[in-house]
């Protein structure tokens, strides 16, 4: 009886311990993506890129970011030509980052371009 109740107590120790690392690697990824007016200057459009990339540096909670350009041949981007993508390790970390001062700041670089904005929050699932 002794070893079934230890046997028991290592299997549940064991379930909860792969629960709480699986929750630890789980990614949430906060894609933005954005297109512009026609004839919106180079320069324009290079300052928010820049201003973007400079909020992984500002705000520790992102954890991962990367950017670029549409290049698919596909022609389904509805105008969108640019996107943005940062990694989050939960929601509330998410959240904290869309009311962070430097993301605040961020926002306010943007006005008055672009001109369409597409944002999709997802769990990263494998």
């Amino acid at each position: 009886m002794k070893k079934l109740l230890l046997l028991t107590f290592i299997l549940i120790s064991s379930y909860t311990v792969n629960a709480q690392q699986n929750k630890q690697k789980q990614l949430l990824r906060h894609v933005v993506m954005f297109g512009w007016k026609p004839g919106t200057d180079a320069a324009a459009i290079d300052k928010v890129v820049t201003a973007f990339g400079n909020l992984e540096h500002k705000i520790k909670l992102i954890k991962a970011y990367e950017w670029g350009i549409n290049n698919s041949p596909e022609n389904l981007n509805s105008g969108l030509t640019h996107c943005f993508v940062l990694t989050f390790r939960s929601e509330s970390d998410r959240d904290a980052y869309l009311i962070h001062p430097a993301h605040k700041a961020f926002v306010a670089v943007l006005s008055p371009a672009p001109d369409k904005v597409t944002v999709v929050d997802y769990w990263v699932k494998k």
